[in-house]
């Protein structure tokens, strides 16, 4: 096992979680807890580990991918299908709070560790796991990725332009989602154990997450009976609500009322829009957006990016520029909410990672995190 890390302090702290979790969904899941305090020791497959550390970028020879997800972790090289090494596994769980793992369902299971058989013997134990498709139903034994789930569960149906090629959201929400579902499984999991001694099997599928995150797709599908589609940067409901282009740009505005949009139109110059029949509601802007993307574009396009956000902010109207990721690095909001951190690895000399989104008053958000963990050799 590579060498024991002193976990972040935080509301987790004590709790230690068993990791079978590789590539994204899990891994994401048990880097939430590790920032939460808890002491997270990955189980790894002897010689090639987590599927992860061969997908690039790589830096001095390590994944960053694979460090941005497990750095502070440790890790230890089973073989769960080896006598000895399942002798050590079963000693790690003896002593855990928690065992999570994404195989498809029925992988566990038929390893011989199934939630029945690791309740009876590790009745402290909550058991987690985070599938493509679940434990139940007639999808539970496929395999997925985050590309299937995204597709199937109708979010690349209301992504991209309308009557564009189906567009895949550009962060990976597929896994990323289920991974805090999972995590937020496994928190009240720990919660109903302190209130009641008993412990729980969460069982978090990946599609359900992608329709549970549906939201008002599904409203409006039962409001009227019409399939949602993709619009592009704009809200299906509230207009103006999306990206416009100006002078030198695009920039986004959010004005979500019909208060927002007359001081809008007072700060583009234009008082006599929001008189105008076709925008003077929010139903009707919404019914004429096409018109009014024009009548606000020929507006901006007399001005710089730059200078509308100023006029904008200072008439306390929702805006912001279209950040690339280099620019939200750097935005002085995201670092002041510590929300990039470094990463404490000599083997990765000034290399960062997203911070945590969650703030605790009582407990401190230190600006780095742990090293990354080397694959070990096996223990047999």
């Amino acid at each position: 096992m590579t060498e024991a890390m002193t976990p972040p302090s935080g509301p987790l702290s004590g709790v230690t979680v068993i990791d079978l979790t590789r590539v994204l969904a899990g891994p994401y899941c048990t880097m939430t807890l590790s920032d939460l305090g808890a002491r997270v020791i990955k189980v790894e497959r002897p010689g090639l580990g987590d599927d992860a550390r061969h997908i690039g970028p790589f830096v001095n020879g390590m994944s960053a991918y694979f460090a941005s997800l497990n750095r502070g972790k440790e890790s230890i090289a089973l073989d769960l299908r080896a006598d000895d090494d399942r002798e050590t596994f079963e000693q790690l769980l003896a002593t855990a709070d928690v065992v999570v793992e994404n195989y498809r369902g029925g992988t566990f299971d038929r390893l011989g560790y199934d939630w029945d058989t690791l309740h009876a013997r590790y009745p402290k134990l909550i058991y987690a796991a985070v599938s493509g498709f679940g434990h139940t139903g007639p999808y539970a034994e496929r395999p997925a990725y985050d590309m299937v789930v995204q597709a199937m569960g109708g979010v690349m149906s209301i992504t991209g332009q309308e009557d564009g090629d189906p567009t895949r959201v550009g962060t990976s929400i597929g896994d990323i989602v289920g991974g805090l579902f999972t995590a937020v499984g496994i928190v009240s999991a720990l919660f109903h154990r302190t209130l009641t001694g008993e412990t729980t099997k969460v069982d978090v599928s990946m599609l359900d997450c992608q329709v549970a995150i549906l939201e008002n797709a599904i409203a409006r599908l039962m409001a009227t009976g019409v399939t949602p589609g993709p619009l592009g940067a704009h809200h299906p409901s509230i207009a103006p609500f999306g990206a416009f282009r100006a002078g030198d740009g695009w920039l986004v505005v959010a004005a979500g009322n019909d208060r927002l949009f007359g001081r809008l139109c007072d700060v583009l110059g234009e008082p006599d829009l929001a008189r105008d029949d076709r925008f003077a509601t929010n139903p009707a802007r919404t019914d004429h957006r096409s018109e009014l993307q024009s009548a606000l574009e020929a507006a901006l396009a007399g001005a710089t990016v730059e200078h509308w956000l100023a006029r904008l902010g200072q008439a306390d109207i929702p805006c912001g520029p279209i950040n690339d990721v280099a620019q939200v690095l750097s935005d002085p909001q995201v670092r002041a909410r510590n929300m990039v951190v470094s990463v404490d690895d000599g083997r990765l000399p000034g290399f960062s990672v997203a911070g945590n989104p969650i703030k605790l008053s009582a407990f401190p958000d230190p600006p780095t995190r742990g090293p990354v963990p080397d694959l070990p050799a096996s223990e047999t």
